[in-house]
């Protein structure tokens, strides 16, 4: 396809529209995520006159998921548009260092070790690569 064709099939949102647009749809897949995970691993005792304390526990469950996914993809769809508009390219090294910073600060923080965090950048980066 040549380039001018396909600009018109891209759409002109700004770089933090498309950042928004990526936190916004991480909050949604973390959360349907979290649920998932809250009704496979944390099934509620069943108790007479008891939910609240279990519904409590999965809606955190499913708002910490929401949160982590949501910064994961503002942080890489904001690192990726920066680098984009700095370098004035559209290659797969923007989405690498946009996937390696996410990675790294987000799931480093959760891990709280610089090892964690290399490790999660980098397989965030490689993952982001082979497409």
């Amino acid at each position: 396809m040549d380039p001018s064709e396909r600009r018109y099939l891209e759409n002109d949102d700004t770089p933090v529209m498309k950042t928004i647009k990526g936190a916004t749809s991480g909050l949604v897949a973390g959360t349907i995520w979290g649920t998932i995970v809250a009704t496979w691993y944390d099934v509620p005792r069943v108790e007479r006159s008891i939910a609240l304390p279990g519904l409590v526990r999965t809606l955190k469950m499913m708002g910490n998921h929401g949160m982590t996914f949501a910064a994961i993809g503002g942080v890489y769809i904001g690192v990726e548009q920066l680098l984009q508009n700095y370098r004035m390219k559209r290659d797969f090294i923007n989405g690498a260092v946009g996937g390696f910073v996410a990675g790294a600060t987000i799931l480093g923080y959760k891990g709280r070790n610089i090892k964690t965090a290399i490790s999660a950048g980098a397989a965030l980066a490689g993952h982001i690569c082979s497409y």
